[in-house]
Order: structure tokens, then C-alpha cells, then sequence
């Protein structure tokens, strides 16, 4: 499963989901977020089961991103249960983002 584009208007429908959500903030002229693009499609992918990925554009979507104090971006949030549980900011390796997921995704 492909990771899902959230705005503003579904945002909280969208975290308050029975698996834990990771968003990822991010905008198009951002090159680390472009980056990390593939990285979180092979983990929709691969942990679709257990983890629902979903991507916030921070340019069309202000007041979620102010909401959560994003100030720099890729930055990945993870909820449950609609409730930020991490906080992860900058690029990622896959191998990476897996260890820091591995108590979501285990």
C-alpha cells in the first residue's frame, strides 16, 4: 500500500486510526524530504499490516503543521490512537527509520 497524500481537513480523521500513523511533513523544493520519499514507500509497503504512512504537504497545509510546531522539514511524527508518540526530524536511511520504528512495527 502506497503512502496516503493527509491535508488539514482530514488530518485528525486520518491519526485517529487503530494502527499507529506515521506523517511525514514535507514539501516539493525540499531536498532531504524528496529523498526520504522512497524510503517511506518501501515501508508503507513492507508494513502496511502494522503502519499506516501518510504525507502532509507543510506549504498547502499551514495550520496542521503549526499545530505541531513543525519547524523544519522532513519531519515524521508518529501517532496512536491520534497521540504524537515519537518525533523523528531530518533524513533517514531505511535501515535507519526501521530501528527507530522497531518498538511501532515489531
Amino acid at each position: 500500500m502506497a503512502t496516503q497524500k493527509v491535508t488539514d481537513a482530514d488530518f485528525s480523521t486520518t491519526v485517529q486510526s487503530d494502527k499507529p500513523v506515521l506523517v511525514d511533513f514535507w514539501a516539493t523544493w525540499c531536498g532531504p524530504c524528496r529523498m526520504m520519499s522512497p524510503v517511506l514507500e518501501e515501508i508503507s509497503d513492507e508494513y502496511a499490516d502494522k503502519l499506516t504512512v501518510a504525507k502532509l504537504d507543510v506549504d498547502e497545509n499551514p495550520t496542521t503543521t503549526s499545530q505541531f510546531g513543525v519547524m523544519s522539514i522532513p519531519t515524521m511524527l508518529v501517532f496512536k490512537n491520534g497521540e504524537v508518540v515519537k518525533q523523528i526530524v531530518g533524513y533517514r536511511p531505511k535501515s535507519e527509520l526501521e530501528a527507530e520504528l522497531s518498538d511501532i512495527i515489531a
